[in-house]
């Protein structure tokens, strides 16, 4: 079980992913807590990266993202909901192609419980370690260029790699879910993103609730270019009727 203080952190990422800034007193307010215990928390989040202080408040940019490290502390029930939610969908694949996130290391870690004799292509080492468990799952990983803070390889010899390869499905993660699609925060990884979803029959995107009406730099694909959505929430309008106008199936775990 949680500690408090762990779920009032969360929250208090979860209140800046829905404002773009939040005084000390309005986040004690929110939480039914003493401005002085907002505070030790907002300088605990700084210190690992995931928000930056400012006077009297706090701020979280849009357009980067705490290391893959990082986010494997945050909304790990969520994430287990929705790994299992996701591997309902996946039964009966036979190649699939895994991307890099805290989410798709939850999604293969089930993956590697429920699933066998199957071949999994990624860049994340993550994914092939918590796979490795498994010994009917085959896994192939793509040269690169290493991306220390994600665990991944990326850049063209990794882009180039996956065209030699076709998959039934590609699971991806996503720094943010925004009306016109999903995007990353690493500009390097959503060309392999991109490339996946073009080798592979069907691409399912698995992310927590905190990545909702979210924007980062690279944009990955299209909402009509996605065949399912596992989240934790549901969409709220305008991401809603934008996944709703794109025929994604959704999944709420």
């Amino acid at each position: 079980m949680k500690k408090p203080k762990s779920l009032r952190q969360e929250r208090i990422l979860t209140e800046l992913t829905q404002a773009p800034s939040l005084r000390v007193a309005e986040l004690a307010r929110r939480l039914d807590v003493s401005t002085e215990t907002i505070r030790r928390d907002l300088d605990e989040l700084t210190g690992q990266g995931l928000l930056n202080r400012t006077y009297g408040g706090a701020v979280r940019s849009l357009s980067t993202e705490p290391s893959v490290t990082e986010r494997h502390m945050l909304f790990v029930a969520e994430r287990e909901r929705i790994a299992r939610a996701a591997v309902q969908i996946l039964k009966g694949a036979r190649v699939l192609m895994i991307g890099s996130g805290a989410t798709t290391v939850h999604t293969a870690r089930r993956i590697a419980v429920e699933m066998k004799d199957i071949t999994v292509l990624t860049h994340s080492f993550g994914v092939a370690t918590v796979l490795a468990i498994n010994p009917t799952i085959k896994v192939i990983m793509l040269p690169g260029d290493y991306h220390a803070t994600e665990g991944a390889t990326v850049g063209a010899h990794a882009v180039t790699f996956l065209h030699g390869f076709n998959a039934d499905v590609a699971v991806l993660g996503a720094s943010g879910l925004g009306s016109d699609g999903p995007s990353d925060a690493l500009i390097e990884c959503g060309a392999v993103y991109s490339t996946m979803m073009a080798r592979s029959a069907r691409t399912l995107v698995v992310a927590d609730h905190s990545k909702h009406d979210r924007l980062f730099p690279a944009r990955y694909a299209p909402w009509g270019a996605i065949s399912d959505l596992v989240t934790d929430a549901a969409p709220v309008a305008p991401l809603r009727d934008r996944l709703i106008a794109n025929a994604v199936t959704v999944t709420l775990a």
